[in-house]
């Protein structure tokens, strides 16, 4: 069934457990999510980001994501994540995303404050929820990496006023994690979610899950984090499931599907587990 990011991150702040959040591409992608998630009786959230729109455009993925959500035998969120223009999260909205991250976090505070309050205010006419980002979380490669992470790390006090004037259903927060591989392992600061969990009372959203230790997913789950993207994994798991594909003598596309699929199954299975959203559907 399709829902909004409220009616799956409430629960699990409540409940003390995690959600996934899965870029899915293509239907490979959201067929191994979504059927996971009902194997395993877990909500889940997937939808797609701006930056991965050269991939596949917006409207493509809504055409394949919105109808599979609805038909889904679990709650299913189809999540625009780190929208970086007003206009692509406008878009989203109409065609049918039920939440959207509107990522200001590279703006001042003030600026990020304005666009993501305005953006809160149109999406909740609408039923949709909005997740916001505070800090910076950076890049582990490429022109997005910072020199020194931890100066853009959300504050605490920062955080609870931003909540408290957006009125924000969800909140990105930068705490060591960063996209995409990580170089070295990476090391949270668990207090500093804490402490955030508490000021402001709302689901915590960690990106970059991909390669995190099982352990910290679990203490920073424990602390107030209820929503963790994961992209990497899956992307990475079903790339693999091609090559064992092409290893095992497939000599075409329609062959290599099924172990796409599979492969990508087996790690989103193992988030679900991790996470502890496994029966919360």
């Amino acid at each position: 069934m399709l829902v909004n990011m409220n009616d799956i991150l409430h629960p699990a702040k409540e409940g003390k457990y995690g959600v996934g959040f899965f870029n899915a591409v293509n239907v490979e992608m959201a067929r191994a999510i979504i059927e996971t998630a009902e194997e395993l009786n877990s909500p889940v959230m997937l939808g797609t980001a701006e930056i991965l729109l050269p991939v596949m455009e917006l409207e493509r993925v809504a055409e394949y994501l919105i109808p599979m959500a609805k038909k889904a035998a679990v709650p299913v969120c189809v999540h625009f994540d780190h929208g970086l223009t007003f206009e692509r999260c406008m878009e989203a909205l109409k065609l049918g995303f039920t939440s959207v991250m509107y990522d200001c976090s590279t703006k001042s505070y003030e600026e990020n404050l304005e666009a993501v309050g305005e953006m809160v205010r149109i999406c909740h006419g609408m039923g949709v929820t909005v997740e916001g980002e505070l800090g910076h979380v950076g890049d582990n490669f490429g022109s997005g990496k910072l020199a020194n992470p931890a100066d853009y790390f959300t504050n605490p006090d920062t955080a609870a006023d931003f909540v408290k004037k957006t009125g924000v259903d969800a909140l990105a927060v930068a705490v060591g994690n960063a996209h995409g591989d990580y170089a070295f392992p990476p090391k949270l600061d668990f207090d500093r979610i804490d402490v955030i969990s508490k000021k402001t009372g709302i689901p915590l959203v960690l990106h970059g899950g991909s390669g995190l230790a099982d352990d910290d997913f679990r203490t920073a789950v424990k602390l107030g984090v209820s929503k963790i993207n994961i992209f990497t994994d899956i992307d990475k798991a079903g790339k693999a499931g091609i090559e064992a594909g092409l290893a095992a003598g497939e000599k075409t596309m329609m062959g290599l599907i099924p172990y796409e699929i599979n492969a990508m199954k087996k790690v989103v299975a193992e988030k679900i587990r991790l996470f502890g959203s496994d029966g919360k559907a």
